[in-house]
């Protein structure tokens, strides 16, 4: 017997989308049948992707987001309403990283992660959450009543490591925010949930794996090994189905091992 999850009809909003996670996440999203809103601050790299997924038969529209600009995160949540319909997918991904020693932190590296990681995540789920409560409500139009809100964290949030401690911070924060929604806006058919990640082979950090710094990273993995976006792909389409409407407020360590 198969099983496959079908996501036609449904409208998700991915942040960070112009690379990395965001873009696969983006392209699964699609595959399994939603019509995906591409946000982040690269358009003409969001301009790519949509025509990448056009071209395999998907539906994808262009929004520009910088996640640290609350207005820029309402103009683009009201931007992608108006273009596409009513919102019910989130996949709240934007991040940002930065490696140094906690004595070595300026409040301009604080503040760069924290935005981002944080204040920015708080408040995009925040934005499409209200919107998702007024559906509910019946304040708002909208044939899906409830919605997904799928917060991107990492395994450095329940794992601190070396040289990473603020993003560490920023990523435990996000955990104990999904908590906290999942808890406030459940009752009214929103599930929010997160997805941490382990180490993941992306354009940003490729360059690592073959430093000496890298090599020393991959053998304290439990298997010798990074994942790959597309490894995401399963834990990402499992909290966004219909039918995961029992799944809320729940962290899913998909690190291969490494925070056992």
């Amino acid at each position: 017997m198969s099983y496959s999850i079908n996501l036609e009809g449904r409208v998700a909003l991915v942040t960070g989308a112009s690379s990395g996670l965001g873009a696969q996440f983006a392209k699964t999203l699609a595959q399994a049948g939603a019509c995906v809103v591409l946000a982040g601050r690269r358009v003409e790299r969001l301009k790519d992707l949509r025509a990448e997924i056009e071209g395999q038969g998907g539906d994808a529209h262009v929004v520009q987001l910088d996640v640290t600009d609350v207005a820029s995160i309402k103009a683009a949540v009201a931007h992608a309403e108006t273009e596409v319909g009513t919102l019910d997918i989130l996949i709240n991904n934007s991040g940002v990283g930065t490696t140094q020693r906690l004595t070595d932190v300026t409040e301009n590296d604080y503040d760069y992660v924290m935005d981002t990681n944080t204040r920015g995540a708080f408040f995009v789920a925040q934005e499409v959450g209200k919107r998702m409560l007024a559906r509910a409500r019946g304040a708002a139009p909208g044939s899906f009543v409830g919605g997904r809100i799928v917060n991107i964290a990492s395994m450095a949030g329940l794992r601190v490591l070396g040289q990473i401690g603020v993003y560490a911070m920023s990523k435990a924060a996000v955990i104990h925010m999904t908590r906290a929604m999942a808890l406030e806006w459940g009752k009214h058919g929103i599930n929010v949930n997160a997805i941490c990640p382990g180490y993941i082979d992306t354009e940003i950090n490729h360059h690592m794996w073959d430093t000496e710094r890298g090599r020393e990273l991959v053998e304290l993995l439990p298997r010798k090994r990074v994942g790959q976006p597309q490894d995401l792909d399963t834990a990402l389409l499992m909290l966004c189905a219909n039918e995961s409407h029992f799944i809320n407020g729940a962290v899913i360590q998909a690190d291969d091992g490494f925070g056992v």
